[in-house]
Formats: C-alpha cells, sequence, structure tokens
C-alpha cells in the first residue's frame, strides 16, 4: 500500500510544496536535530523512507521500524543496506537498522529504550480493537522520551478533490481537531506525558479556519522511566518477526578503527617521504650546481604540510631521514597530523593499532620505506 502516492493524488490541486509526506518526515528530521536522540522506532513504517532519510542523522544510533505489512517493507528495505563507501570510509558513530513484522497492538521486548517513536499517518488505519490497545503498548510498555502522532485533519478534506469520505480506503477512521486532540490529552494525562499540537500542509489562503491538512501531536514524557518499571512490564517472549538487519562499520569497532588508522598512517607517512626524498633530490641538485650553496641540514617543503606539522618538524626528534636504502619517519611525526591524532586520541593507541600491520624500526619509534625498489623503477 503506498500512502503518498494514493494521497498525492488527492492534494495536487491544493499544490503543497514539498509536496505532503516530505514535510511530514521533514518535521520529523528536525525534532532529530533539535532533540538529537540516539535511538529512534518508527511505527508503520511502510516502505522505509523516513528511516531511510534518518540514518544520516549523526545522532542516532539505533533505528528500528515496524510494520505489519512485510511485503511493503521488503520491497524497499535494500535502502537501509551499508553502502560499498560506508566501508571505506566508516563513521564515527555506531549503526544498527532493523525491521520487524507486527501489529503496534501486540507488545515486544525489541521496542523497549527507545528515545523517540513516530507513528505517521498510522493510528487511522487501525481497527477499533487495535487503537484501544495502542496507547497502552506505545506510552505504556515501550514509554519513550518522544512520541510523534500524525493523522489526517477531516476538516480539511472538503478542499482535496475527490474525497467523499477518507483519504485512503484502508482508512478506519478520519478525525477533525477536536476529536484528535481530546484522544491525544486523555491518552497524555494517563501515562504522564504532555501533549503540544502543530501540524504540516497549510490551506489556502482564506482557509486558516480549517488548519492544518495533516495535525500532529508530539508527546513528550514527565518523568523518567525506572529500569524497574520496564522491566516488570517486558514480555517473557518476542511476538515480531524480524525481517531485517544492518549493521554498519563503525570506527567504534577495532577492526574498524585499526584498517583506517593504518590506511591514514601509510598515507601520511608516504607524503613525508615523498616530501624528503624531493628535497634531497633538490639538494643534490643545488650542490652539483654550486657547492657553496650547498644546505646544512634537511628542509622540507613546508607547502605540501599543515602549519601545525612544519612547527613540529623543528624538533630533531620528528625529523624523518634516509639511511642507505631506506627511509624513516618518526611515529611522532605522523602523530602530529590532525586526521591521524583524531583517529587514535594517544600515541600509545597510535602504536597499538599499527604494530604487526606497518613496518616499523627496531624500537617502534618510525615507520620504515625501503626506496631500492622505487629507485630502481625510477
Amino acid at each position: 500500500m503506498d500512502k503518498n502516492f494514493q494521497e498525492e493524488q488527492f492534494t495536487g490541486i491544493v499544490k503543497f510544496t514539498p509536496p505532503l509526506y516530505k514535510q511530514r518526515y521533514q518535521f520529523i528530521k528536525d525534532l532529530v536535530g533539535k532533540y538529537k536522540p540516539k535511538k529512534v522506532a518508527d511505527l508503520g513504517c511502510a516502505d522505509c523512507t523516513l528511516l531511510w532519510m534518518l540514518k544520516f542523522c549523526n545522532c542516532i544510533e539505533v533505528l528500528a521500524g515496524l510494520d505489519i505489512c512485510a511485503s511493503v517493507m521488503k520491497e524497499k528495505m535494500h535502502r537501509l543496506s551499508p553502502l560499498p563507501g560506508d566501508y571505506l570510509q566508516p563513521a564515527e558513530r555506531s549503526l544498527t537498522v532493523t525491521l520487524h513484522h507486527g501489529s503496534v497492538a501486540h507488545k515486544d521486548p525489541c521496542m523497549l529504550g527507545f528515545d523517540l517513536v513516530t507513528c505517521i499517518e498510522l493510528i487511522e488505519h487501525l481497527e477499533q480493537s487495535e487503537l484501544k490497545k495502542f496507547p497502552e503498548v506505545v506510552f505504556g510498555f515501550m514509554a519513550p522520551s518522544i512520541v510523534v502522532i500524525s493523522t489526517p485533519n477531516s476538516e480539511f478534506n472538503p478542499l482535496l478533490p475527490g474525497v467523499t469520505l477518507f483519504r485512503h480506503p484502508d482508512h478506519k477512521f478520519e478525525w477533525n481537531r477536536a476529536q484528535f486532540q481530546s484522544w491525544a490529552l486523555e491518552t497524555a494525562r494517563r501515562y504522564d506525558y504532555s501533549v503540544e499540537f502543530t501540524g504540516v500542509g497549510h490551506p489556502l489562503t482564506g482557509m486558516e479556519k480549517v488548519g492544518f491538512c495533516t495535525q500532529i501531536g508530539v508527546f513528550v514524557r514527565k518523568y523518567a522511566q525506572t529500569t524497574e518499571s520496564a522491566q516488570s512490564e517486558k514480555p517473557t517472549e518476542a511476538v515480531y518477526k524480524t525481517v531485517f538487519k544492518a549493521v554498519y562499520p563503525s570506527l567504534k569497532d577495532e577492526k574498524y578503527l585499526q584498517n583506517a588508522v593504518v590506511s591514514e598512517v601509510i598515507f601520511t607517512a608516504q607524503i613525508i617521504k615523498r616530501s624528503l626524498l624531493d628535497s634531497l633530490m633538490s639538494e643534490h641538485e643545488e650542490y652539483n650546481d654550486d657547492p657553496t650553496e650547498r644546505k646544512s641540514k634537511f628542509q622540507p617543503s613546508m607547502n605540501r604540510f599543515s602549519e601545525d606539522f612544519g612547527k613540529a618538524l623543528v624538533e630533531k626528534s620528528m625529523e624523518p631521514f634516509v639511511n642507505g636504502n631506506v627511509v624513516y619517519i618518526p611515529l611522532k611525526t605522523i602523530f602530529s597530523f590532525p586526521k591521524v591524532n583524531q583517529l587514535c586520541g594517544t600515541f600509545e593507541k597510535l602504536h597499538k593499532l599499527i604494530a604487526g600491520k606497518v613496518t616499523l624500526s627496531s624500537d617502534g619509534s618510525a615507520v620504515m620505506f625501503n626506496t631500492k625498489h622505487e629507485n630502481e623503477e625510477n
């Protein structure tokens, strides 16, 4: 069931810009930007579009979707899988995305511990028996810090050509603003939440009295839920079926962090080596042209390095040097580069992560490169 397509058939003449469903998703993205939740669940996630948008929010570490229709989720869930670029450049944060098949009228422990729960155009699809259980499942059992519920505002329907009773054939009801607010306020009171009302989809000029096309309630829990109360509610068995799970590569994972550090160390060392060899070659040419102008010590071209590195290189212990066919790049020099420093945090961790992965001097203080093969190629 494509709710967005069905909706746009009705709202095309009203000319919502951007389209109404995008306005709803943007509302959630703005809310995420404001509150920075780490764990977000989308109930009635359908084709996973909202989840796909939210996976790019850096604050989110856990995303979960739930829908009664597994086939709709499966059709587009591949968009939630990591891309090759995610493995080439892992993010600093961890991210796990999971999709579940089940009903919002049932409790499952996999839905505990979320900061934000979204229910976008969901409740109007529920049967009366399901709607009756919905508040206890979401507000009583799941008890997230924030719940966002959006639903059609029936007062706007006369402005939508083609709408006779409901906007979608699967809708079981559509509330006006008074009905939605009455239900929301009672639900908030019962489960110790506050609620504010807003919406998206402005009416035409002169028709402001009908309110937003989509009405939205933002519920915020008044008191922190204790661990004991959450555990006492926890059912003994899972009732949802997991249909998808993706764990994104992250620098919080030691193996991905090590790969990133080793790659950055080798890249940085290669740049320093190349600058050193170029400088020595230039020095050699100057000596041949005019021996009186021979330089007394190595001075790399600073335009290849950051200003911070240029200052650090003044220290004797941080100067790269050549001994025979081997170039030595001190680890302290490499650690002074911002990206290496940021990845490792400490010099000790840098040494630990590259041990056995990069060729080091006997005392472990420098990265070594053999220039023999390079000279032969040149």
